[in-house]
């Protein structure tokens, strides 16, 4: 199976009400022929699933879901990004999921209605003074709760036993047999009482009526439903605000003229004016004008950030207080904004390490607890000596508390909200493994240029040798070096065009990797590189690698340039640190994480930055395919190593590491094949994601533990009898509550 044949799709499903939902969806898909991965998110209700489409398609797919016990919605996802980015229209799966919504919260208000009077009624049935208050017969009041508590069970409560009886047509069980069991046995036995006392020969009905707990409980898992449904909803509140993020309409210019037009029907190459505090619809580059941009929403950045002429400009990101035109280079699924959507979409619905075991836990949770409720209800009844009404409280209590909806909650729903608050603060996080991982960081591998520094170096000296003119050097050196795209050759390049020097003719132009430039400018063969490079061409360096020397040791990277075979000159050219790195790297030490930079130049240079930025370890003179062996190196010591670059040599080395981490004004390249990817291009964003890695791994453990205590404490606790099945349904209810909110609690901490 060719991996060009495998396609990649993330669906939602419809119809999973618990954790065990998920190991089902995962098991059906996994058995068809061509199916390589199955992931089933239950917080996110989606499934991303792997499979090669010459074996299978997704009618198939959606057939087996369906044959399952759910429902398999197949409207492709980059439909799904393109479309709400472009004109923010809801989707199918999104109208069905609102529609849902509604109808539950129908359900639990019409079950209150009855609920309320069904309870009070029962409590004050046993009382004297309410007979003497309402002179009506026991059995007409009897048989006045067993009508409210039938339109409960077969209106509000239809949904637990019409899914448990299309799953028990497949052998399988979940949360919702386990409330239909339940409640159905309080129902049928009070039902029995009532209405056949004679079967059960009982002279006092009233002492095995349990109308009000069947309608307790169904109006309180209900409700527990409801809430986790709106709390579900907030963790996902980052993509939203990132879809809402981009206006309706742009304005641009057609046929001269300026019209507004929906953002749907901006095009790549439109030319499209911004105006004062308007929103910009599309990705582009700034033609003319200037302004300050408020990139917060994208970056995490508060300050405005000037831009100019050539500048980049962000869809969604908003204008302060210029006016400019830009021509759009990107837009509906292929703007920043889109991928950012589609990045945190991924993550959200990948599934972390930790998980694993609450999955396990889930897949056969339901059988075990039925069979429990079962021998509690066998042991109550002949072993302990106890009523059938007595056992079958116990029973139904046992069945009640148990609750796997808060174990499949417990990560997603944290990774959700972790890798959302991500998003907005400009740290984007491709998978939940990378961010479970992060926290157990303990080597941090940081490429020198664009990373600690600033990547935008400058001249600084230029050094003539053997007679050679200075602007003859730098004519020939900006010459070649305006074929690179290297940040050095910028610097020289730009020094040269501001000292207006002309750049010459440049033939057989070539680029050797880790070493330098060669070319014929006007006739003239020249090499210009690092000393490794003057080695490789025997050109005598003589006297220069003491000049070469000295502005090494001042942080300075030498380009050494030969003309005709001969040395003609160093040209000095430094790269100050980012503003944040000292105290970033500072940070990253206080955390245990050990800092090593690694970089091309030459070691002096080297030790000079490191010193400046606080950096003990350093590993200089590596070539672009060094750089890997040497992280390969560091993971054999058993440590987590990260790797944070933002260069196409980079990516080999971003690739090896355990996590990568991407500076997100570098290559594309550095950013597809890292792990995680910062949009500020700031080290203080590594220590963010650390800190987020930490705080989101915290919560996960705290909602694991919250979820297996409930069960741990509340099934033995239920089938000792010490458990009224009322308080049963409300501890469930809100176990998954409880879990959802403090995943929501991520929000609100600072990292």
């Amino acid at each position: 199976m060719g991996t060009d044949e495998i396609k990649t799709l993330t669906l939602p499903v419809e119809g999973m009400t618990c954790a065990s939902c998920v190991a089902r969806v995962e098991k059906a898909l996994k058995k068809v022929e061509g199916v390589s991965s199955v992931n089933v998110n239950f917080a996110t209700e989606k499934v991303t699933l792997s499979f090669d489409d010459k074996s299978t398609d997704l009618a198939k797919l959606a057939a087996v879901v369906e044959d399952a016990g759910y429902k398999l919605l197949t409207a492709h996802e980059e439909e799904k990004i393109e479309s709400q980015v472009q004109s923010r229209v809801e989707m199918p799966e999104d109208l069905e999921q609102k529609k849902s919504y509604r109808q539950l919260k129908s359900e639990f208000i019409f079950a209150v209605i009855l609920t309320i009077p069904i309870m009070v009624i029962s409590m004050v049935d046993m009382t004297a003074w309410f007979h003497r208050l309402v002179p009506v017969p026991m059995e007409y009041i009897d048989r006045l709760l067993f009508i409210a508590t039938a339109l409960v069970v077969f209106i509000s409560g239809k949904r637990f036993y019409t899914i448990s009886w299309r799953l028990l047509k497949h052998f399988s069980a979940d949360m919702n047999t386990l409330v239909a069991v339940g409640t159905a046995t309080a129902f049928i036995y009070s039902t029995i009482a009532v209405l056949f006392p004679k079967i059960l020969s009982i002279t006092n009905a009233a002492d095995h009526i349990y109308f009000d707990t069947t309608a307790t409980i169904i109006t309180l898992i209900l409700m527990g439903r409801l809430l986790e449904a709106r709390a579900k909803d907030k963790t996902s509140s980052a993509i939203k605000k990132l879809v809402g993020l981009q206006p309706k309409n742009a304005f641009v210019i057609r046929k001269g003229k300026e019209v507004s037009i929906p953002i749907s029907d901006v095009r790549a190459e439109d030319i499209v004016i911004v105006k004062p505090g308007e929103k910009i619809p599309v990705d582009g580059i700034i033609t003319s004008g200037f302004s300050s941009i408020d990139e917060s929403m994208v970056t995490g950045e508060s300050i405005p950030v000037d831009k100019k002429n050539g500048d980049k400009v962000i869809g969604g990101t908003i204008n302060k207080n210029g006016s400019f035109q830009f021509k759009a280079t990107a837009v509906g699924k292929d703007t920043f904004i889109a991928q950012i959507i589609k990045l945190v979409e991924q993550a959200q619905g990948s599934k972390a390490p930790i998980q694993s075991l609450a999955d396990k836990i889930a897949s056969v949770f339901v059988p075990v607890v039925i069979s429990i409720a079962v021998i509690i209800f066998m042991l109550w009844l002949f072993a302990g000596g106890a009523s059938f009404t007595y056992a079958m409280i116990n029973f139904i209590a046992v069945l009640v508390i148990a609750c796997p909806c808060a174990l499949g909650l417990a990560t997603p729903t944290a990774i959700m909200v972790g890798t959302g608050l991500g998003a907005s603060k400009g740290i984007l996080i491709k998978n939940a493994q990378s961010l479970e991982l992060a926290h157990k960081i303990r080597i941090a591998v940081l490429d020198k240029t664009g990373t600690i520094t600033l990547g935008k170096p400058s001249v600084t000296d230029v050094a003539a040798l053997n007679n050679f003119d200075e602007n003859k050097l730098l004519q020939i050196a900006a010459s070649i070096e305006n074929k690179s795209e290297h940040p050095i050759g910028q610097a020289i390049t730009d020094y040269a065009k501001d000292h207006n020097i002309i750049t010459g003719n440049v033939e057989g132009f070539n680029s050797v990797t880790g070493l330098g430039l060669t070319g014929i400018v006007d006739e003239q063969a020249t090499a210009i590189g690092n000393l490794l490079m003057m080695k490789e061409y025997s050109i005598n360096t003589g006297n220069a690698e003491e000049t070469a020397g000295r502005f090494s040791s001042e942080g300075k990277t030498p380009v050494f340039v030969s003309v005709n075979g001969k040395l003609s000159g160093v040209i000095a050219v430094a790269d100050p640190i980012k503003p944040s790195s000292k105290n970033a790297i500072s940070q990253l030490k206080r955390m245990g994480i050990e800092v090593v930079m690694i970089t091309g130049d030459n070691e002096k240079t080297a030790n000079s930055i490191a010193k400046e930025a606080g950096i003990e370890k350093v590993i200089a003179g590596v070539l672009p395919q060094d750089k890997a062996k040497h992280v390969k190196d560091m993971q054999r010591e058993g440590k987590v190593v990260a790797m944070v670059g933002d260069g196409i040599n980079d990516s080999p080395a971003l690739a090896q590491a355990d996590v990568g981490i991407a500076i997100g004004t570098g290559t594309d390249v550095a950013i597809e094949t890292s792990d995680i990817t910062l949009i500020k291009g700031d080290l203080q964003s590594v220590v963010h994601a650390v800190n987020l890695s930490h705080k989101t791994i915290r919560t996960i453990r705290q909602n694991l533990f919250w979820a297996f205590i409930y069960n741990v404490i509340g099934i033995p606790v239920a089938a000792l009898g010490f458990l009224n099945p009322i308080y049963a349904a409300a501890a469930m209810a809100f176990s998954s509550v409880s879990v959802v909110s403090n995943s929501l609690l991520l929000r609100r901490r600072k990292f």
